[in-house]
């Protein structure tokens, strides 16, 4: 078996996160690495303290929400928001480092990943969210689509 390199290491850590993901339609995990440390994680589901969507449904099912469509309409959060918060939360600096996401981000997120200094997101699944793919490509950060 061979070492895996750092984009492998990292994004394996990213898929077993987003199994803690409560999301009844799709987990996502996150985690933010700088210096080949990892500096938060982060996966998709209810705010801290808050029955999840495995317990009280699907808001967005149930009002026929669109995948990639009416963000706010859900009562989690995403997984690149949960990391952000929690480095925060921790008193953690975050700018400068890199998410590795299972999923490319929305355009919610990636005005957060903008603001919060991030300058490279590797993801693994794409996400086709024109203004963030216009927003991350204007503000410079690198985007890498990780091939396993």
């Amino acid at each position: 078996m061979s070492r895996p390199s750092w984009s492998e290491y990292f994004m394996t850590i990213t898929k077993m996160v987003a199994k803690r993901s409560t999301c009844l339609r799709r987990h996502v995990g996150a985690i933010l690495v700088k210096d080949k440390r990892i500096l938060a994680t982060g996966y998709n589901g209810a705010p801290a303290g808050l029955r999840h969507c495995e317990e009280v449904g699907c808001l967005r099912k149930d009002s026929s929400v669109p995948s990639g469509q009416r963000h706010e309409l859900c009562r989690g959060l995403h997984a690149e928001q949960n990391a952000i918060i929690q480095a925060a939360y921790h008193g953690i600096p975050i700018a400068g480092s890199t998410l590795y996401c299972t999923n490319k981000p929305c355009v919610i997120c990636t005005k957060m990943i903008i603001n919060a200094g991030i300058e490279r997101v590797v993801y693994e699944e794409g996400y086709n969210d024109p203004l963030a793919d216009q927003m991350l490509a204007e503000a410079g950060i690198e985007m890498v689509r990780f091939e396993s």
